[in-house]
């Protein structure tokens, strides 16, 4: 298929578009060049824009310097033995499924091996950390929830032995919800608490929490404080803060049904950035427009080797980029 055809680099609205759109590598390896190079073809190494020349196994070579790239040099398709086909429906049934895909369903679906399938939903969800995102504003509510079952004799809430995740959501006014932000955090301690707000939030907006002292100086630090505090406040937790309550409710169910609830804490922020990426999206009328967007969040995103998720992946160079957590 030509280039041509993807001259704005459009997204198929239906299965049936996909299909006939991505039958073969050239068509993929067509739609990902117009992705990365959506204004013609720039030199890595020297930023020349001349026309390469085209070599065998996919090569282009830069006429000014000579160099030799490929079109998924520096994204997470380099050094792929998976054919892009494969990739794009991957990409294509993890953003149009309503609850998204597991690494067993994809196995089945797609007809490749559990390590496969595991690999490529994994290297997609850390792509989901988008670069430039913006950070939440206006009126936030933020809460941890906690992940995992109970020790017998074991201690329950801030004080236990479960994962902590922490969870932001701005406040739309009158009602809704606008973006989330989840994050792990070691503990509930005030600096852990700092640290997620500072690189989730815009500095002076409202942060609504309840009486925990983790949060007693947050208007210290650039923000605005509204606290709740729930052994007064004549409501349970649900009713005063119910956005934070909502988000961890929802994520759960979705993490006890789409993936059978395992969810292992080395992995656990893979996960959360899928579900950020799927929620903060939810209002878009295309799914087709979704696939478009995690591609192209793909071929700028750096190559990940399996040994780099294979005990979770270290998402320092992601927050660098990105200012915290998707």
């Amino acid at each position: 298929m030509s280039t041509e055809v993807f001259s704005e680099a459009k997204f198929p609205s239906t299965y049936r578009e996909f299909v006939q759109t991505f039958l073969e590598n050239k068509d993929c390896l067509d739609y990902l060049k117009i992705l990365k190079w959506p204004t013609g073809f720039i030199c890595p190494k020297c930023q020349s824009t001349n026309e390469p020349w085209e070599q065998t196994r996919n090569r282009l070579v830069c006429k000014t310097c000579r160099h030799q790239t490929t079109i998924v040099s520096g994204t997470i398709f380099q050094k792929t033995r998976t054919p892009l086909t494969t990739w794009f429906e991957a990409a294509w049934h993890i953003t149009t499924a309503k609850n998204g895909f597991s690494a067993k369903n994809m196995e089945r679906t797609l007809g490749v091996c559990y390590r496969t399938a595991w690999t490529i939903l994994q290297r997609y969800r850390v792509a989901m950390v988008r670069s430039e995102r913006e950070k939440l504003v206006g009126r936030v509510e933020i809460d941890e929830s906690f992940s995992g079952g109970v020790k017998v004799g074991g201690k329950r809430g801030r004080g236990s032995e479960k994962l902590i995740i922490a969870i932001a959501v701005e406040i739309k006014e009158p009602k809704g919800f606008g973006r989330i932000r989840m994050g792990c955090i070691p503990d509930a301690s005030e600096a852990s608490l700092l640290t997620f707000i500072e690189s989730s939030v815009t500095k002076g907006a409202t942060i609504h929490t309840d009486g925990w002292k983790g949060y007693h100086n947050i208007s210290k630090n650039g923000f605005l404080h509204d606290v709740t505090v729930q052994s007064t406040s004549g409501s349970p937790a649900h009713i005063s803060m119910p956005a934070v309550h909502r988000i961890s409710s929802l994520f759960k169910r979705w993490i006890l049904g789409t993936h059978q609830g395992s969810m292992s804490a080395e992995h656990a922020r893979a996960y959360l950035e899928e579900y950020t990426f799927r929620f903060n999206r939810r209002t878009s009328k295309s799914r087709g427009h979704l696939f478009k967007r995690l591609m192209e969040q793909a071929v700028v995103t750096s190559p990940i080797r399996i040994k780099d998720i294979s005990k979770g992946y270290n998402w320092k160079t992601q927050d660098a980029g990105a200012g915290g957590s998707s």
